[in-house]
C-alpha cells in the first residue's frame, strides 16, 4: 500500500492529521496537472495553478463538506483520488468561466490590445462552458467515456495513465478516447462532421 493510499484511508477513518500529511505528497503532481490545464484555457485567464490546486484540495479534503451534510470522501486508491481531483478542477474552472461570463463582470466585453497595429491570428480557443455542456450531454449515454475525457483533458494524464486509473486496458481506453473526441468534435464544432476529420 502506498503512502498516499494509506493516508487516504486515514482521512476516510477520520484522522484529523492525515489531510496535512497528504498535501506534501500530492501537491507537486496536482500543481503540474493544474498548470497543464490552465495552459489550455483562453488568454486572459486570471486563475493561477496554485489557486486551482488549493481550491480543489480544499474541496476534496476540507472538513467544511462534512459540516454541510455532504458525504465524507471515500477514496480507495491514488488513482481514485486524482480522478476526484480532476472533477474538482473541472468544476472550479466551469464556475470561474460562468462567473466571468456574467454581464456585471464584463462578460460581454472583448479584450483588445491597443498597441497591435496588425490583426493576429488567434489560436484555437476552447470554451470551457461549451465543453462542460457537451460532457454533461455525453454522460447521459456514455459515462465511461466522460471519465476518460476528464482524466485526459482536465488532469493532462496520458492515455496509459488514464487507462490505469480507470482500471481498463490501453486498447479499450484508446477506443473510448477516439470515440469521445469524435463525439465532442461534432458537439463543439458542428461543421467538423461535414469536414470528415
Amino acid at each position: 500500500m502506498s503512502d498516499v493510499t494509506r493516508i487516504l484511508s486515514a482521512i476516510e477513518h477520520g484522522d484529523p492529521s492525515a489531510a496535512e500529511q497528504l498535501l506534501p505528497l500530492v501537491y507537486d503532481e496536482l500543481r503540474q496537472l493544474a498548470a497543464q490545464k490552465l495552459a489550455q484555457e483562453k488568454p486572459g485567464q486570471t486563475l493561477q495553478a496554485t489557486a486551482l490546486v488549493h481550491e480543489a484540495y480544499l474541496r476534496l479534503v476540507a472538513s467544511s463538506g462534512q459540516e454541510s451534510g455532504e458525504a465524507e470522501p471515500h477514496w480507495n486508491s491514488r488513482g481514485h483520488f486524482f480522478a476526484a481531483a480532476a472533477e474538482a478542477m473541472r468544476r472550479i474552472l466551469v464556475e470561474n468561466a460562468r462567473r466571468k461570463g456574467r454581464r456585471k463582470r464584463g462578460g460581454d466585453w472583448r479584450r483588445c490590445d491597443i498597441q497591435v497595429s496588425e490583426p493576429t491570428a488567434a489560436g484555437p480557443d476552447v470554451d470551457i462552458l461549451a465543453v462542460d455542456e457537451a460532457l454533461t450531454q455525453m454522460a447521459k449515454e456514455h459515462p465511461d467515456k466522460v471519465e476518460l475525457v476528464k482524466l485526459r483533458y482536465f488532469t493532462g494524464m496520458t492515455l496509459a495513465e488514464a487507462a490505469s486509473t480507470l482500471g481498463i486496458s490501453t486498447a479499450t481506453a484508446d477506443r473510448r478516447w477516439r470515440y469521445a473526441r469524435a463525439w465532442l468534435a461534432r458537439q463543439l464544432r458542428p461543421d467538423a462532421a461535414s469536414e470528415g476529420e
